[in-house]
């Protein structure tokens, strides 16, 4: 019966019996039991906030609401829990905490059987299946489905951090991220893994290892097919796509793609090493290159060339062995078109065409492209010869100038000229050989203009001009 139905009762009408809802909101047809309640609830209509904290200001439409609101300033929490002791500033807070330990869930989805314990929690649940996010951030138009999840991403605009860590005094934006962080202090690790009894210190990432057990990648990239098993290790491998690398370093201007790989880079200005092999005591920037240094060791080489049984420490060095097999150069030179198989030969060439010698010798001033070219040409100072012949002992400064050698042995040449069938021990002999068929002679005397074919040649003319005899 509407209100205006209630006016045009004859005055010996029968009045509601108990409490019967009789007053009505002209704005949303909701009904109440009284005239006060009714004028509480069109408060939510015109806006109207009557009752005012004294203490912070914050405005309230009931007494009741701002009564309970105060005790956040007193501190009083007058409903307490008969099985735990905890106490509560709303008597509806402890009915609902109550339901912990009766284990009731009252409320019920509709669409799949899930239950809780409060009706408000059931309502963002809903939102699941409805999409409805009605909770939008000003600053960046991202939607949420609670008033709560707006106000945490709120604060990475303000850089609001309200959680403080009293042992380090680290803050955060929520509450369940400093109590996560606190375990770390504490050594807690509540959540345990029952495939393998790892432990963890939050749930979501026992939940995360859970997929290696299973086999479960969830997240996959729309770009390239690829999954993964977590959405963050989806959001990186995202930037492999977009280019983006929003980690820099403020030393050198290097760009990242991940917080972690940053770190690492730090590393290299800072100097530092924390991980040190307790075998031979070299020390390593990343735990990854300790745990590949360790198979020096142990002798484990995992990872195997399925073509020719060759194996490697690393995955990076079988991947980079196959393109031996299938012929694959990825790396081009943009100067002269050369390819390479690997990056590191590709910018090592790429100094050919910018004359850079990146690698000084501290004995002499001769500079180097490569780092090993610098190694060997240290052992003239050093006298060091590491590659000795087992036949005669004789000694070499590099590897391959002793395979050279050992041709002397073995009787072998397999450097073959064209022109007339003429074999050598050496690609450089051959080289040479090649010049007198073509007439070349790169080497001239400054003294007198006499051209040779070969640099020991020259040097030997050099001695009709200086007097030295050899």
């Amino acid at each position: 019966m509407s209100s205006m139905e209630e006016k045009k009762e004859t005055p010996g009408a029968q009045k509601p019996k108990g409490r019967e809802r009789r007053h009505s909101c002209q704005q949303c047809d909701k009904s109440f039991t009284t005239s006060g309640t009714l004028k509480s609830h069109l408060r939510i209509h015109t806006g109207e906030k009557p009752y005012s904290c004294e203490e912070c200001g914050t405005t309230f439409t009931t007494p009741g609401h701002l009564k309970i609101h105060q005790r956040i300033h007193t501190g009083e929490k007058p409903y307490s829990c008969e099985e735990c002791g905890t106490t509560f500033t709303q008597s509806g807070s402890l009915k609902s905490h109550q339901r912990i330990h009766t284990g009731e869930k009252p409320y019920s989805c509709e669409e799949c059987g899930t239950t809780f314990t409060q009706s408000g929690s059931l309502k963002s649940h809903q939102r699941i299946h409805t999409g409805e996010k009605s909770y939008s951030c000003e600053e960046c138009g991202t939607t949420f489905t609670t008033s709560g999840a707006l106000k945490t991403h709120q604060r990475i605009h303000t850089g609001e951090k309200p959680y403080s860590c009293e042992e380090c005094g680290k803050t955060f934006t929520t509450s369940s991220a400093l109590e996560s962080h606190k375990r770390i202090h504490t050594g807690e690790k509540p959540y345990s893994c029952e495939e393998c009894g790892k432990t963890f210190t939050q749930s979501s990432v026992l939940q995360s290892h859970h997929r290696i057990h299973t086999g479960e990648k969830p997240y996959w990239c729309e770009e390239c097919g690829k999954t993964f098993t977590t959405s963050s290790a989806l959001k990186t491998h995202l930037r492999v796509h977009s280019g983006e690398k929003p980690y820099w370093c403020e030393e050198c201007g290097k760009t990242f793609t991940t917080s972690s790989a940053l770190k690492t880079h730090l590393r290299v200005h800072s100097g530092e090493k924390p991980y040190w092999c307790e075998e031979c005591e070299r020390t390593f920037t990343t735990s990854g290159n300790l745990k590949t240094h360790l198979r020096v060791h142990s002798g484990e080489n995992p990872y195997v060339c399925q073509q020719c049984d060759k194996s490697f420490t690393t995955s990076g060095t079988l991947k980079r062995h196959l393109r031996i097999h299938t012929g694959q150069k990825p790396y081009s030179c943009e100067e002269c078109g050369t390819t390479f198989t690997q990056s590191g030969h590709l910018k090592t060439h790429q100094r050919i065409h910018t004359g850079e010698k990146p690698y000084s010798c501290e004995e002499c001033g001769t500079t180097f492209t490569r780092s090993g070219d610098l190694k060997i040409h240290q052992r003239i100072h050093t006298g060091e010869k590491p590659y000795s012949c087992e036949e005669c002992g004789t000694t070499f400064t590099q590897s391959s100038a002793l395979k050279s050698h050992q041709r002397i042995h073995t009787g072998e040449k397999p450097y073959s000229c064209e022109e007339c069938g003429t074999t050598f021990t050496t690609s450089g002999s051959l080289e040479s050989h090649h010049r007198i068929h073509t007439g070349e002679k790169p080497y001239w005397c400054e003294e007198c203009g006499k051209t040779f074919t070969t640099s020991s040649a020259l040097k030997r003319h050099l001695r009709v001009h200086s007097g030295e005899k050899p």
